[in-house]
């Protein structure tokens, strides 16, 4: 088993079976399923995606002209004195390491587009976070991410998930609600905690096990490929 998921088990097993007390004081949200229900969350991820293509475009560009430079040199090579070659390849060299450069500086680990991302998404991801503290109030011990990048969670019961109640903390109805006619607006605190009973199968909003998007909430372009 991968030793980094260890700790996340070692934690859930030891509050599912401290005592019944805790077996019933653990819940869960899916935070993607909250973030694509959010209307400022879209609005920055497209935002984030002109950003990117906008840059990728430039990026690009740059790299045709790369193109056309060498195309050039391999049909006039043949006429040009030694010294004329090396004065192209050296000016072909230098715009590429500007171009590589240039790629770096938009799409690197710490580059334009995570800066940015930080700048549109997290204060989005903040909003989700203080409003889960606060619909949990002292009802759980803990709540765990089904759709957060490091989410080790194999299983959980529908009953567990607390999407829903965060959501209408937010002042947003679910999806559910509007599909169902339901009007409800209530349930913004977790409230008492389920009653100790086996967990039926299909649990989660997307039928018991999550998948990791391995994706920051964020979304985005993920660094590009060089383009020849």
């Amino acid at each position: 088993m991968n030793r980094k998921i260890l700790p996340l088990f070692a934690l859930a097993f030891s509050l599912i079976t401290a005592s019944p007390a805790h077996a019933q004081r653990i819940a869960f949200v899916n935070t993607r399923y909250i973030l694509d229900q959010m209307p400022e969350y879209a609005s920055a991820q497209k935002e984030l995606d002109r950003f990117s293509k906008q840059w990728q475009e430039e990026i690009d560009e740059r790299y045709v002209q790369i193109k056309r430079m060498r195309d050039a040199y391999n049909a006039e090579a043949i006429l040009l004195t030694e010294e004329m070659k090396r004065s192209r390849l050296d000016e072909v060299d230098r715009r590429e390491r500007e171009a590589r450069d240039l790629q770096k500086k938009r799409f690197g680990p710490d580059g334009d587009l995570f800066k940015k991302r930080q700048e549109l998404i997290q204060p989005v991801q903040d909003r989700v976070y203080n409003a889960v503290k606060e619909v949990a109030g002292t009802s759980y011990v803990a709540v765990f991410d089904l759709g957060g990048q490091a989410s080790n969670l194999l299983f959980a019961s529908e009953k567990y998930d607390k999407s829903d109640s965060v959501l209408r903390k937010l002042g947003i109805r679910p999806k559910k609600d509007s599909d169902s006619g339901n009007t409800k607006e209530g349930d913004e605190e977790f409230g008492e905690p389920p009653s100790d009973e086996a967990p039926k199968d299909g649990g989660g909003k997307d039928g018991g096990m999550q998948p990791d998007p391995n994706m920051p909430p964020g979304g985005g372009a993920q660094e590009p490929q060089r383009t020849k």
